[in-house]
């Protein structure tokens, strides 16, 4: 499939009372806006409260280290993370989360992407930020005990980002805008006990998630992202179906078929396998490390791990098209459920 093959992206999220379901090439210019639902999408406004989750997820690195950043506001409760695995050592040098009140201490902007938006965290000796201004830069700011993050992306640079937006069982819809590849620069500097440590972003890559959606309590999936300046990929095998798989390639958006994850769960350093049943992705994934978190308050709970890693085999553009070799492109894969 071509480019031309999806659609530019509607002028809105609800059309005629529904969700504009489909997958997209470009940027949701106005923004998550979910109001304007008809029956059978609308629900109360405790329920809404409730089930509403918003997300913003980074993903960055290079040859030496992978940064993984998000906010995540699930209506009761909102959370952060950002954590730093250094490759060469194999070790996971920070790995920092903490909970608080959604709109007292964090936000997550329903267009993250439009000049002046501004997704943020403010914890206990912590502050989380990603902003975009008018010259169509993002700004990362992270500030925690054990890490600083001082960055730019460059959004001007953004090959077509994938819009996704469909229904959900047991939930209304969801919509996900994400990026491949954007150039990067910046520093972060890891404090310790014994002084601290500079490290040069000016090598790294990084991707945008941004998703926002009315969702069942329960929700699970598995997901696989990497990304480079003339290959990248996004799969998810769950609750939204196959409607954010898609392939970067050459700076073309090329939509995918269903995923497939084949892995060990009670082992997930182990290697993976994950292809689509068009044929135009086959990988095998090896992992390096992984951020673990596993919770249960009773009423709530989650189940996370997301293995940091690089990807190997080969996709292509059509089913007849030429196999293009993938060689150790870094990435993450991630076994998810939450009762939320």
């Amino acid at each position: 499939m071509k480019l031309d093959r999806l659609p530019t992206p509607p002028a809105h999220l609800v059309l005629n009372g529904e969700p504009a379901n489909g997958r997209y090439a470009g940027r949701l210019e106005a923004g998550f806006d979910w109001r304007g639902l008809h029956a059978p999408h609308m629900r109360s406004w405790l329920w809404r409260r409730l089930h509403h989750k918003r997300w913003l997820y980074l993903g960055l690195g290079d040859e030496g280290l992978f940064i993984g950043l998000a906010i995540v506001d699930v209506g009761w409760t909102c959370t952060a993370f950002a954590y730093l695995f250094d490759r060469r050592e194999r070790a996971m040098r920070v790995d920092w989360s903490q909970d608080g009140l959604p709109g007292l201490q964090a936000q997550v902007s329903d267009d993250p992407f439009a000049a002046g938006s501004s997704t943020w965290f403010r914890g206990l000796r912590a502050r989380l930020a990603l902003s975009s201004g008018n010259d169509q830069r993002m700004q990362i700011q992270v500030d925690t005990p054990q890490l600083q993050i001082e960055a730019e992306l460059d959004l001007a640079a953004m090959a077509p980002p994938l819009l996704a937006i469909g229904p959900i069982t047991g939930g209304v819809a969801h919509a996900t805008q994400k990026t491949s590849a954007l150039p990067l620069r910046g520093q972060a500097r890891l404090r310790g006990a014994a002084g601290h440590e500079d490290l040069d972003l000016a090598q790294a890559w990084g991707a945008l998630d941004a998703s926002n959606g009315l969702l069942p309590r329960h929700t699970a999936w598995r997901w696989a992202s990497a990304h480079g300046p003339e290959l990248g990929f996004n799969l998810q095998q769950g609750y939204f179906g196959g409607q954010e798989n898609a392939l970067w390639l050459d700076g073309k958006l090329i939509p995918l078929g269903a995923a497939r994850f084949a892995f060990d769960a009670a082992r997930p350093l182990q290697p993976w396998h994950v292809s689509t049943d068009d044929g135009l992705l086959d990988l095998q994934f090896q992992p390096e490390g992984a951020r673990q978190d596993a919770r249960n308050l009773g009423f709530a709970a989650s189940h996370y791990v997301q293995p940091v890693g690089r990807f190997s085999g080969w996709v292509r553009a059509s089913p007849d098209g030429p196999k293009r070799e993938v060689h150790r492109l870094l990435g993450v894969t991630e076994d998810h459920r939450s009762v939320w």
